[in-house]
């Protein structure tokens, strides 16, 4: 699930805090096998929709002395970080079990010991329930350690609100909608259409999602990665595929598509009740957030189409058991019903992430899904069918950190404070201070 956000603000303050996550516990697994029908308590820490609600319930009637509560339901990306930081410095604080955003995971991995190595717990049964690139991602550099197990992946659409299309003169149909922008280029050329009709809404909500799409559609296609190559390397600079996004990005800005509204913004959740904007960058994940903003006013007024330039994949988290859990082996045993195919099928028909289980993505419950609030769009013809082949972005050491760079300087193209010149040179020297932190 990565939510994503202003979310990335406080990410550079995790990665400040890198060197005191050490403190932390060992990653032994505390000899806490509860006596039967002991009273337990799990905590459960996440950020955005997670979509678990349903499977809380069916868990703790399967399970009656274990009461399992949620933390974080809707909160940022950033707000997520900032208490992860604190959590982890100080040895304390966390849940039974935490969220990692894919983007954040590889700073956590390079201090194991705050986290059980569930492979010391039955975890290498599990590999083939994921994708394998997915699996890779929650497992340490050296391959002893598997810190974490995946929820989600990021699977790339385009979500639209039909009545200002129609408002606009454009098609509404879905299929039709996804004809009019195979590219980055017809995009651009369909909101100046739409913005040549004056329906008092912006064609796009604002410059920053839409351009990390674009960077990790380049870095998948142009060797898997974007601001760190394979070897960990900062290449913000040299990367052709950083250079052509931003190029895209600026085109975007230019034509005067966005409507300005930060991600994650208050004005940007209020801008979804105010229809303020007709389309967006919507991950698979995106569409609970979407619900959640926009409100049930709207149901039926959003629908998905394809995303210009050919797919991709933005986000997917991982459930973690911190070491500070006073609850371990109960911990571990929910995080991997929580994870399992049938976990992430429930997540997914109740908040929209995409699953990153193969098994789940083969669930006729997942491929034959279709979304109400979206105008019964089929997301799992939409976003499950190509799930299996997505290609996945490197995200190196301090990559939450160099995004937020990036994208911060986007935002002044955006608003009209620095010339695209001027904020790609910015760019890459704050980009390179963040990484040397």
């Amino acid at each position: 699930m990565t939510v994503p956000p202003r979310r990335r603000r406080l990410a550079a303050v995790a990665l400040a805090a890198t060197a005191m996550l050490a403190v932390g516990a060992c990653g032994t697994t505390k000899d806490d096998t509860p006596k039967a029908n002991e009273p337990i308590t799990l905590t459960v820490d996440v950020f955005g929709q997670f979509g678990y609600d349903d499977l809380y319930k069916e868990y703790m009637a399967s399970h009656p002395n274990i009461k399992i509560v949620e933390r974080g339901t809707g909160s940022t990306l950033d707000q997520h970080t900032a208490k992860l930081t604190q959590w982890f410095a100080t040895g304390k604080g966390a849940g039974d079990i935490v969220a990692l955003e894919e983007g954040l995971i590889v700073q956590y991995k390079a201090n194991p010991n705050n986290f059980v190595n569930l492979l010391d717990h039955g975890g290498a049964t599990l590999k083939d329930n994921f994708l394998p690139w997915k699996w890779e991602q929650g497992m340490t550099a050296d391959g002893k350690s598997l810190i974490g197990l995946g929820t989600d992946v990021g699977g790339m659409a385009m979500c639209y609100r039909s009545d200002l299309f129609k408002k606009a003169g454009l098609p509404t149909d879905r299929a039709e909608v996804s004809k009019l922008w195979p590219t980055w280029d017809d995009f651009i050329a369909t909101g100046k259409k739409f913005n040549e009709a004056n329906t008092g809404a912006a064609f796009l909500d604002g410059a920053t999602n839409t351009f990390n799409v674009i960077a990790l559609q380049e870095g998948g296609n142009a060797g898997g990665y974007h601001y760190y190559d394979l070897q960990n390397n900062l290449v913000v600079e040299s990367n052709p595929a950083v250079k052509k996004a931003w190029d895209t990005i600026v085109k975007i800005i230019d034509a005067k598509l966005p409507g300005k509204y930060g991600a994650w913004s208050n004005e940007w959740v209020a801008a979804f009740k105010q229809s303020k904007f007709a389309t967006m960058a919507c991950p698979a994940w995106m569409t609970g957030v979407i619900e959640a903003n926009a409100g049930a006013d709207n149901k039926g007024k959003w629908d998905i189409a394809s995303v210009p330039g050919g797919g991709g994949n933005w986000g997917g988290s991982f459930l973690t058991v911190p070491s500070q859990s006073k609850n371990q082996a109960a911990a571990i045993e929910l995080a991997k019903f929580l994870t399992s195919a049938k976990g992430q099928v429930g997540a997914f028909k109740a908040k929209g992430p995409l699953p990153s289980s193969p098994q789940a993505l083969d669930d006729t419950a997942v491929k034959d899904s279709k979304n109400a609030y979206f105008n019964n769009a089929p997301v799992g013809e939409i976003f499950a069918t190509g799930a299996k082949n997505l290609k996945p972005v490197y995200m190196g050491p301090k990559n939450q950190a160099v995004r937020t760079e990036v994208e911060n300087a986007v935002r002044t193209v955006e608003l009209g404070q620095r010339s695209p010149a001027e904020a790609w040179q910015d760019a890459i020297t704050k980009s390179k201070a963040a990484a040397a932190k």
